[in-house]
């Protein structure tokens, strides 16, 4: 049997395909624009024959028929690995819960500990000759989560970009059980969000640290778009890319002529990711592109395998830090935002590389119904979660400069993270770090002498 003829008996209509699913189930999504759109159209319409279907999804980009389809969490219940918009939008309405997990690790769990998926269902690219579909913009940890599912669906979406090997980054059409061949709904993009004055002077502030060589992992948002335009436009040259998340900043930057990966000590010449989000610009940069490979997240987020890339450079935000230098990016409070992420990887990674720089970033204040409020504080927001323990920071970034954690006792890091906060709040936190024995008289002199 040739591919076209098996591609053509699998083939079924969305309806048909979601059949397999029984109440009781657990349905595994794709990461990102790889999770499927029209396959859970179909689902939600059987939420009246359906009861305690577990969906888990790892930020889910398109919409949540079936979390629409059942306001009480009775019939469908999703679970996210990393919480994005949409996803933090139901789990505020309590109809989605969050599972915490480093994400190197999340293919390990997936095999190891997790509920195995009854279905998985993902958006791919059209088939090739040789009869793949490529996971495109997403491949994470999608072969664990194939390995372990009783039944394989994909949904084929001429809009998927064509992504190359690495590993673990397409599907063999002998290894699936039903195709559906979607209406090709343009894949979900993020917004650019311009970089704001405070957020470029933060970019500035790394930027001057960066030279000729250096493997750049960006996170995403105001401050890693103020690092594309500004290293886009500068003299560095060579740089390499190794990154858990591709995003428009790489564009940008490999078409000023910056990236070529000429001194990466593997994958070279190569730019190596997980996951793809942004614009349409971006989808279409990565598609069929030799230069650009993916990989599943264990390889791409092993602090290991980071570590053995010399001169790398993580980027990543946060909501806010204690004076202990412990980091907070996923929640306010209790109130949960996101999820670790690969932020604990990359930290731990990057500072174990020959040279290797690790940046955590943020605004020394943000605006809130009170009025301005330190990022900088003396403990954590309580309820806060601990995203990077203060044993595994390295350095902190605000617009008032770079504070590093590494090798300071309590008092030296307070020091160091007071000289970076907003100096509306400088003398209140020298007052709680007095309060909290993790301030000397001679800090004060060094501050004074500093200002």
């Amino acid at each position: 049997m040739s591919w076209i003829e098996e591609y053509q008996k699998k083939l079924v209509t969305a309806d048909e395909a979601v059949k397999v699913i029984k109440s009781g189930d657990w349905v595994e999504h794709a990461f990102g624009v790889a999770g499927a759109n029209e396959l859970d159209a179909a689902l939600a319409r059987r939420v009246d024959e359906l009861w305690d279907v577990k969906i888990r999804c790892d930020i889910g980009a398109w919409p949540h028929y079936s979390n629409e389809a059942d306001p009480t969490g009775e019939h469908f219940y999703w679970n996210s690995w990393h919480c994005g918009g949409l996803d933090r939008k139901y789990y505020n309405q309590g109809l989605l819960s969050y599972v915490p997990m480093k994400f190197h690790e999340c293919p390990m769990m997936t095999r190891k500990d997790a509920i195995p998926p009854n279905v998985f269902m993902a958006t791919v690219s059209p088939m090739d000759k040789h009869g793949y579909f490529s996971f495109g913009a997403g491949c994470p940890s999608a072969w664990a989560a194939i390995e372990r599912a009783q039944y394989v669906l994909l949904e084929v979406n001429t809009n998927m970009p064509r992504v190359l090997g690495g590993n673990q980054e397409s599907i063999h059409i002998s290894q699936i059980d039903y195709v559906v061949e979607s209406s090709n709904m343009p894949l979900p993009t993020i917004p650019d969000v311009p970089p704001n004055e405070t957020e470029q002077k933060i970019a500035q502030h790394i930027i001057e640290r960066l030279y000729n060589g250096c493997c750049i992992q960006l996170g995403i948002g105001g401050i890693p778009n103020a690092m594309g335009a500004m290293i886009a436009q500068s003299d560095l040259k060579d740089l390499g890319v190794h990154t858990e998340m591709y995003v428009d900043a790489y564009v940008k930057m490999t078409k000023a002529g910056k990236i070529t990966g000429a001194c990466k000590n593997i994958d070279k010449y190569k730019q190596v990711f997980s996951f793809a989000m942004g614009h349409r610009e971006l989808y279409d940069f990565i598609d069929d592109n030799p230069g650009i490979i993916s990989y599943s997240v264990d390889y791409t987020n092993s602090p290991v395998v980071v570590a053995s890339i010399d001169d790398f450079v993580s980027i990543n935000a946060c909501i806010e830090v204690d004076l202990f230098g412990q980091v907070c990016s996923e929640s306010v409070g209790p109130r949960h935002i996101s999820g670790t992420g690969g932020q604990l990887d990359f930290v731990e990674g990057a500072y174990k590389s020959k040279n290797g720089q690790s940046f955590i970033c943020m605004t020394s204040t943000f605006e809130s119904k009170n009025g301005t409020v330190s990022r900088i504080k003396p403990i954590l927001t309580p309820g806060a979660i601990v995203t990077s323990p203060r044993t595994a920071t390295h350095m902190i970034a605000t617009e008032y400069g770079i504070a590093n954690m590494k090798g300071k006792s309590t008092w030296e890091r307070a020091e160091a993270l007071i000289s970076i906060a907003h100096p509306k709040f400088r003398d209140e936190l020298i007052k709680e770090a007095g309060q909290m024995k993790i301030w000397r008289k001679t800090n004060k002199i060094a501050m004074e002498s500093s200002s």
